[in-house]
Order: structure tokens, then C-alpha cells, then sequence
């Protein structure tokens, strides 16, 4: 199972920043000590090209971010200090999106170790999104003729507003979100589905729900590949949470759309999305344990014996 990781290319913060960009190398560096992937399995992405980009974005709003022509209020809404580190970063985590897809296709699950920025629209960033990478992903395998149908199943604890925006009308791309009903995005676009969650959901309702969900996403959008964002912010100490799901709830709603995925023979690719638990090392945790899951559901033979 493949694993793309970006965390080489750093996005500068300012001191205090609530953003968690440590999560990204300590996830990395958690997985790889494990003893469960070989170092073959670990790859920098591609960036993902300008023409990729405008398969979901504005052609303006891909050259003015890229030339750092945003204005400041731009900038306040994507909650990043422009530079060219973030345009590279941005890049980087779209085409690690699009690697985990085509490595889906070949292998039936691949994972960014990053992305799920599904707050992004097609002509400008929010919420510490740029550039919206599953969207960008499915069209551009949607143009490539590699696939005819995708699902975005997207279990962040805030609403795929971006993606919803981008995809809205597009019959080859059903757009699930399960979310806090409260939380940000505080004004939504409709997905093709989607299920909104009172403050303080506990793990019981919360699959319950997911499981009704699933079935629907595959009767209404039949999809030849799921993109599954694995957002760590259901989780009950996450700071911009509002939801009460525990580690091993997380993993349970891991375990079940991803199973869902196997048992009907349809790849996979994962996106990391949000994570802000008070203890980074829970967040990286629940990360870690989605891969793992992932690992041990498509891919059950150890890589030094496989």
C-alpha cells in the first residue's frame, strides 16, 4: 500500500499559529517506525500541474495565488500567510491526492499523508484550504477516462463546503459529508448527501448513521473509486470539534468505510483532512490509526514477507 507524504515541503507559520503542522512529519515518522511498511512504500508526490488544478479551479484564482497576488482579505479567509512555500505545499498535497487514486486503482487503497482540503472552492480558499485536492483528483482522473463515477465520502468534522460548491451538478461525482451540524462552515452547500450531526454525538449514533449513510452512497452514486477524508476532528478532546466520538470509535468508522469499499471491490483513496485534538499526539494517533487500518484490510501480507 502506497503512502504519499508532503511534510518535506513546509508550510512557514507564525509563532502561536492554531494550525498543526507538526502532525504531518510525526504521523510519517509514527507509520514508519511501526513495522508495517517497507521504506518503498513511502513516495513524495508530484505537484499537481496548473492544468490539473483547473480541472476544479478558476484559472485566475490558480495564477493569483501562485503569484502571491491574493488580496489581505484573501488571505485572512484562507488563515495562511501567503508565500511560495504554501503555493508549493498546496501543489504537492493535490498531486498527492491524485497519486493515492491511481495507486487505488492499481492496488485498492493508497493514502495521502495529508490533503482533504475540502473547504477550497473553485475560485477562492477558506479554513487553511488552498486548493481543493479531492476534487482536483477526481476530475482529473474523470478526464483521463480512468474512471467514469467517483464518491468523495467525506467524514471531517466540518462540511465539504468547497467540494460540494466545485462538484455541484456534476453527475460523475456524488458528494457525501457527515458533519457537526453547529460548526464551520456556518453557512453549507448541499452535497448530494449529507448528514448533520448535533454537538456532543458519541460513537454509537454516529455509525448507526454512518452505516445508513454508505449504503446510499453507493446505490445513488456507484462509484469505481471512493476518496474517503479521515478527519480526526470528531474526536471528543479536538479543539474545533464539538463532537464526542474516542479512538476507538474513530477507528470503527474507519474500519466500516473502508470495509465498505473492499467488499464491494471499489479502490480507495484516503486524505488525512483535519485534525486539532489539544494533545497533537492524539491527533497523530487517530491518523495513524487509519492507516493502519487501511493496511490491514487491503493489504494483510507484511511487505518483508510479501
Amino acid at each position: 500500500m502506497k503512502l504519499f507524504y508532503t511534510d518535506v515541503f513546509v508550510l512557514p507559520l507564525p509563532a502561536g499559529h492554531r494550525f498543526p503542522m507538526a502532525k504531518y512529519a510525526r504521523l510519517r515518522e509514527r507509520l514508519q517506525a511501526s513495522g508495517e511498511f517497507a521504506a518503498s512504500d513511502f513516495a513524495t508526490p508530484v505537484a499537481a500541474s496548473r492544468e490539473q488544478l483547473c480541472r476544479a479551479h478558476d484559472a485566475r484564482y490558480v495564477a493569483r495565488v501562485s503569484a502571491g497576488e491574493l488580496s489581505a482579505a484573501e488571505v485572512r479567509r484562507i488563515g495562511f500567510p501567503w508565500s511560495r512555500e504554501m503555493v508549493e505545499r498546496s501543489r504537492r498535497s493535490a498531486g498527492a491526492t491524485i497519486a493515492a487514486c491511481r495507486a487505488a486503482l492499481d492496488d485498492g487503497c493508497a493514502v495521502n499523508l495529508a490533503g482533504g482540503t475540502h473547504h477550497a472552492h473553485a475560485a477562492h480558499g477558506e479554513g487553511f484550504c488552498v486548493f481543493n485536492d479531492a476534487a482536483v483528483a477526481a476530475r482529473v482522473l474523470l478526464a483521463e477516462g480512468l474512471i467514469e463515477r467517483v464518491a468523495v465520502v467525506d467524514c471531517d468534522v466540518h462540511q465539504g463546503n468547497g467540494t460540494a460548491s466545485i462538484c455541484a451538478g456534476d453527475a460523475q461525482i456524488f458528494t457525501f459529508s457527515m458533519h457537526g451540524a453547529r460548526n464551520f462552515p456556518f453557512t453549507k452547500t448541499a452535497s448530494d448527501l449529507d448528514i448533520e450531526l448535533p454537538d456532543g454525538t458519541e460513537d454509537a449514533d454516529y455509525l448507526q448513521q454512518l452505516a445508513a449513510a454508505l449504503e446510499q452512497v453507493f446505490a445513488r452514486g456507484r462509484p469505481e473509486l471512493v476518496i474517503y477524508l479521515a478527519g480526526a476532528d470528531p474526536f471528543h478532546d479536538d479543539r474545533l470539534g464539538r463532537l464526542a466520538l474516542s479512538f476507538d470509535g474513530l477507528a470503527a468508522r474507519d474500519a466500516m468505510v473502508l470495509t465498505a469499499c473492499r467488499d464491494r471491490r471499489v479502490p480507495v483513496a484516503v486524505a488525512m483532512a483535519g485534525g486539532y485534538a489539544r494533545q497533537i499526539d492524539d491527533t497523530v494517533r487517530i491518523h495513524g490509526r487509519t492507516v493502519l487500518t487501511a493496511r490491514r484490510l487491503f493489504d494483510p501480507v507484511p511487505p518483508l514477507l510479501g
